[in-house]
């Protein structure tokens, strides 16, 4: 995973979502058999019924919420534009099939012009201070990259050159918080280093949580229906939930790896310990959006500007400003002082937003505020957390993980041993996960090729590594 100069925070907001505000819902009445059951209408789960309808067999999505998106979601009512409490970008537009299906569907599809600047209290950095951070973000790059060569997969901390300086808080906060929604000291050297580059960020219009409810408008599915027990063989499959049982040959299932180990889904027998505990290691980090509308550019940015601050203390926060050339700009908290901030409700994280941008930019921006609302997403039942980050000695989980439990086959971008974190994992993890089920019954044959794209390979490179999300 590589990064220059230009793209070093092109890619800044991670799978955290929350409900996206209007978004247009529907339901199928739930059926008493089905060939394929998915569990959850998120990128992963909408896109292996898309996968399954294809080859002709029948399938039914069950959703515990009350909307289509998962982690992904549009808010399309509090501002006047829309925002993505979520996922912000897709990736690779050589290989994302996502790019090619929202093109197909009319939305509007495009690389996003971001800049990037670096706060120094209420200045920004010089061209000298902005050279000596991209040094130490290429010598830290360098620790991680080499450490996940070790015999050992330690945490990245424990390997980050100890002579940063002024930078290495900003380091840890742009490699780590920003990243995995987790602090370094809880981030595997190898699962960071073995994500796969995510070349450019591309941004839909409409949103992405916009894009996946588009895609899902001819999926079979029911809306708030939570499974809350699944019994399983080899052979077949049982889903129980509040509007009746399916029955089907075999299930892709897609809840967090929080959801899964919180237990919110009863399974008999139960799942293996080595996928819980699996699953246990790639927990989830924690990434919010506190939004602010703040019309006539009082910051002072361009569009799409995306701000950090040199900061030697974990209390810090990304700015994404005039979003798409709005007025609209996102404080991005993540990590555990992020964690602990969302712990405290919407109005603290307001109340730090205005005190964070007073610091760097001013008091008179807060009296410019004229709307505001914040994600809380570890608080979310359906959801528990942002992106998954393994944790030091948990990068093989991920392969775990995935691997088939009877006839059930578990997806989502925590099961994406490159692309995790991302909307681009999820959506090929459910495809990979559909066609795994597709021939567990027969439907697929061994030979036949899959549809998802091959995964790029991953380039290693002396330079640093781009943030994850």
């Amino acid at each position: 995973m590589t990064m220059t100069r230009r793209n070093f925070l092109s890619a800044s907001a991670g799978l955290a979502a929350t409900p996206a505000l209007g978004a247009g819902a529907w339901a199928a009445p739930l059926p008493r058999e089905a060939d394929i059951v998915v569990i959850g209408a998120g990128a992963a789960g909408i896109a292996a019924a898309r996968r399954i309808m294809a080859a002709n067999r029948r399938v039914i999505v069950v959703e515990a919420s009350n909307q289509i998106g998962g982690r992904c979601l549009t808010d399309i009512s509090t501002f006047d534009v829309p925002f993505d409490r979520g996922a912000r970008w897709m990736h690779n537009p050589d290989s994302n099939a996502m790019i090619r299906l929202a093109r197909n569907a009319g939305l509007d599809v495009f690389a996003a012009p971001i800049g990037q600047k670096i706060r120094v209290g209420r200045r920004n950095a010089r061209a000298g201070e902005t050279e000596e951070f991209l040094a130490a973000l290429v010598r830290a790059n360098r620790a991680i990259d080499d450490a996940s060569r070790g015999r050992a997969d330690v945490s990245c901390a424990s390997v980050l050159p100890k002579d940063l300086g002024d930078w290495a808080g900003t380091v840890e906060f742009v490699l780590g918080a920003n990243a995995t929604g987790k602090d370094l000291n809880d981030v595997s050297v190898v699962d960071r280093a073995r994500a796969q580059e995510r070349s450019a960020a591309i941004a839909c219009r409409q949103g992405l949580g916009t894009l996946i409810t588009t895609l899902g408008k001819q999926v079979p599915l029911s809306l708030s229906t939570p499974a809350s027990r699944i019994g399983w063989s080899n052979r077949d499959v049982a889903v129980e939930t509040p509007a009746g049982k399916i029955v089907a040959r075999a299930a892709v299932i897609t809840v967090s790896s929080n959801v899964l180990t919180a237990g919110n889904i009863k399974f008999t027998p139960d799942i293996p310990k080595r996928h819980l505990d699996a699953a246990a290691k790639l927990s989830l980090g924690s990434y919010d959006h506190i939004a602010l509308q703040l019309p006539g550019n009082p910051l002072d940015l361009a569009r799409d500007d995306v701000i950090i601050e040199r900061s030697s203390s974990t209390r810090t926060a990304l700015l994404f400003a005039n979003i798409g050339g709005s007025s609209l700009c996102s404080i991005d908290v993540a990590g555990s002082f992020g964690r602990d901030l969302s712990a405290q409700g919407e109005k603290a994280m307001i109340a730090f937003a205005m005190e964070w941008l007073t610091r760097l930019f001013g008091s008179e921006v807060t009296s410019a505020v004229k709307r505001s609302t914040a994600t809380r997403w570890n608080a979310a039942p359906f959801a528990l957390g942002a992106m998954s980050s393994a944790a030091p000695g948990g990068q093989a989980s991920r392969k775990i993980l995935a691997e088939p439990i009877g006839c059930m086959f578990l997806a989502g971008e925590a099961t994406h041993e490159t692309l995790w974190g991302t909307v681009d994992g999820a959506w090929e993890s459910g495809e990979r996960a559909a066609e795994a089920a597709l021939r567990r019954i027969g439907a697929l044959r061994d030979t036949e090729p899959a549809t998802s794209a091959p995964a790029a390979k991953r380039r290693r490179s002396n330079a640093p590594g781009a943030p994850i999300n």
